[in-house]
């Protein structure tokens, strides 16, 4: 009886630990052993993805706005900032396509357009030659309405270049940070700054206590600016110059009356017609030219009055009309 118990325990015994040993051999997990290795597979190309998504886009951040472009950003479309296209000419950027005015790039634009699709006009965009010209980036404008934007945005990344001319250092970097000519750009905003500070040495004795406007001549009617629109920011805000009471009093472009200028009676003007904006006024210029009123002011006697120093189109707010408007005015004005 005694031995028969020895037995029965020995076995028993036996199975237990044969029990434990086998289970060292067993999945630790209730998981199968391959399921195992694709999770582990999955997961590492989730962030093979990932990496690839980092390295082909890039984050750029324009007037406290992050954008996230492509990595590569050659192909750009420039759709009603006019501003950029100005920008392009100071960095000899060629956009896949730009804005055309009346149907064609006009001479001020040809160093830029003579590989570049027309993409429609400033205030109308065809987004069907846009969509097809497969855009890494497009320049719209803050002047757009939402739906432009929106629809713009639905092609590719889209960036509203500012028409403020405050904003032009933004501007003129921004689309150097897109192009790859960031130092360009740079060297631009450096440059203009030293010229300005030199024209202001230069001229400060001949334009102390004068009175100096631009007037913008616009379907036949010459109109002014307030002091931080179109050129006025250099003569009022860089160069200093005293701001008249009529455009101290301008909220917008509003247009100046003949008997009007004749009464603000400036000592320096400059005038900008371009064919584009006087379609129905071709003659209107030759006409403000010889108007009798005009001729009895003070800058048109003393022979103060400057037609078209630089290209009519010019903006004003921008890096290529700050370089060419002070380099011209300084000539003019140097006399």
């Amino acid at each position: 009886m005694k031995r028969t118990f020895i037995l029965a325990l020995t076995l028993t015994l036996t199975l237990m630990l044969s029990a434990c040993g086998g289970g060292n051999s067993q999945p630790t997990s209730s998981q199968p052993a391959g399921e195992s290795g694709s999770t582990q597979a999955t997961v590492a190309n989730a962030t093979e993805q990932k990496t690839s998504e980092a390295s082909s886009s890039k984050s750029i951040t324009y007037l406290d706005k992050e954008y996230t472009l492509p990595a590569a950003t050659e192909r750009i479309v420039i759709a009603g900032a006019v501003e950029a296209m100005e920008d392009a000419i100071v960095l000899g950027v060629n956009p896949v396509g730009a804005i055309s005015f009346a149907g064609k790039f006009p001479p001020m634009f040809e160093s830029i357009t003579k590989n570049a699709v027309s993409i429609g006009e400033k205030t109308e965009p065809n987004f069907e030659a846009i969509l097809g010209l497969k855009p890494d980036v497009i320049l719209g404008t803050t002047k757009f309405k939402p739906e432009v934007s929106e629809k713009l945005e639905s092609i590719a990344p889209t960036i509203l270049y500012s028409h403020v001319s405050t904003n032009w250092e933004s501007n003129l970097l921004l689309l150097g940070e897109l192009s790859g000519k960031k130092k360009e750009a740079e060297d631009v905003i450096a440059k203009y700054k030293t010229d300005l500070e030199e024209a202001k040495v230069k001229l400060a004795d001949k334009l102390k206590d004068k009175k100096v406007v631009v007037i913008r001549v616009r379907a036949g009617e010459m109109n002014i600016y307030p002091e931080t629109v179109f050129f006025n920011p250099i003569l009022y805000q860089e160069m200093g110059l005293q701001v008249p009471a009529e455009v101290q009093a301008a909220k917008a472009q509003e247009m100046l009356p003949i008997e009007k200028f004749a009464e603000m009676n400036p000592d320096y003007v400059f005038f900008q017609f371009s064919v584009e904006e006087n379609a129905e006024a071709p003659k209107a210029m030759e006409e403000l030219q010889n108007n009798p009123i005009l001729k009895s002011t003070n800058a048109f006697k003393n022979g103060h009055a400057y037609f078209n120093i630089v290209d009519p189109l010019a903006q004003g707010g921008t890096a290529y009309s700050k370089v060419a408007f002070l380099k011209a005015a300084v000539e003019q004005l140097s006399k």
